[in-house]
């Protein structure tokens, strides 16, 4: 428990390492800072290896993303018991099933306050009706037991308290360090040597998870009708991941020396800055960090009309807009910005300026911790 000077015990809870070194360590750096214990808890892997080496107490738990109600009830168990043994004052939630069970596990163990965070809610995932109704079901009753609810995206805080799934639902936004994420001429110049591309060559980024709902189906095709650029490819599909293998698609695709597959990398703001476009033609999003990134780095972003990018991305503005899985019109995106020069530079200085002004990281932290109570 707390000590008397107002230390506080937080468990921040979600599914696998990459979320926890994505999403959480920033917010977990804060709470430290603000003199709070803070302790993780995920899936065990690699992701885990920095925040440890910065200290962070990191509980392994098998928490499964996938559904199977076996799995999910040895994972409430050992929730029950961590939380049972460490007494938090707060336990914190993220992404639907391990927010769920994380949630209901700190009811359970009789934890004083519960918070969650919602990173894009199941039932707006494109699917079955049948999945749509177990997300909102999961949703509903779990917000039964939580204090705070949280959403990145204001259209998800917007369903919640619509759906009547929690009245007090808020938006809070992602965010990144606009230090970190920043134009650079010689990072560019250094990049771009490095992997043997000429400086006058028009680069694609695609930065994530390489999944079918990441929309690289699409990408594929929209890139073979856009001749005049390259794409670069940074993500990889993690062992949790399920459906077809998009790297195989995408060697597929016939864009022969155009395509750099570049696996996972930890040098994204570099990429960013060596980049010219920054597209992200997926199916369904929270509000996805990699947006935020690429606009505080100054490139426009070519993105789908569904919630989180339709929040970030102002149309014509700092970006363009095309509907979910339609390729010809992600290809005339793309194929309008490969050829204006003038309209790339634009378009990325309003966007690194919007970036600035809505989702600097240290603002959203802040923010973030004052809802939660720290």
């Amino acid at each position: 428990m707390g000590d008397q000077q107002g230390r506080l015990k937080i468990i921040e809870v979600t599914n696998v390492d990459f979320s926890l070194m994505q999403f959480l360590l920033p917010l977990m750096r804060a709470i430290r800072a603000r003199g709070h214990e803070v302790i993780g808890v995920c899936a065990e892997g690699p992701f885990l290896d920095g925040p440890r080496a910065e200290g962070f107490r990191i509980e392994s738990l098998k928490l499964e993303r996938s559904v199977s109600l076996l799995a999910h009830w040895k994972a409430f168990r050992a929730l029950v018991r961590l939380f049972r043994a460490e007494r938090p004052e707060l336990v914190h939630a993220h992404m639907p099933i391990s927010g769920f069970l994380a949630r209901m596990a700190g009811w359970w163990a009789g934890v004083p306050r519960i918070a969650y965070t919602g990173h894009g809610f199941w039932f707006n995932f494109p699917g079955s009706w049948p999945r749509a109704a177990v997300g909102f079901a999961m949703e509903w009753l779990a917000a039964r037991v939580t204090d705070t609810f949280l959403t990145v995206s204001e259209a998800e805080a917007h369903d919640a308290r619509r759906l009547h799934i929690h009245r007090g639902a808020m938006a809070i936004g992602n965010g990144r360090d606009s230090a970190r994420f920043k134009p650079d001429t010689a990072v560019r110049k250094r990049v771009r040597a490095g992997l043997g591309v000429p400086e006058e060559a028009v680069v694609v980024l695609a930065v994530s998870r390489l999944v079918w709902h990441k929309g690289y189906p699409e990408l594929a095709a929209a890139m073979q009708a856009v001749p005049g650029a390259m794409l670069w490819v940074a993500g990889e599909r993690l062992t949790s991941d399920r459906g077809p293998d998009m790297a195989a698609l995408m060697r597929n695709a016939g864009l022969g020396a155009r395509l750099r597959l570049l696996g996972y990398r930890d040098d994204v703001p570099d990429l960013m800055a060596a980049a010219d476009i920054f597209v992200l033609p997926s199916r369904f999003e929270g509000l996805p960090m990699s947006v935020i990134e690429a606009m505080l780095t100054g490139l426009p972003v070519v993105a789908t009309n569904v919630r989180g990018p339709a929040e970030q991305v102002v149309p014509e503005a700092t970006g363009l807009l095309v509907p979910a899985g339609d390729s010809s019109a992600l290809a005339a995106a793309l194929a309008r910005l490969v050829v204006d020069n003038a309209l790339r530079a634009r378009m990325g200085a309003a966007g690194r300026e919007r970036a600035v002004k809505h989702y600097d990281e240290a603002k959203v932290l802040a923010r973030t911790l004052d809802l939660l109570g720290l």
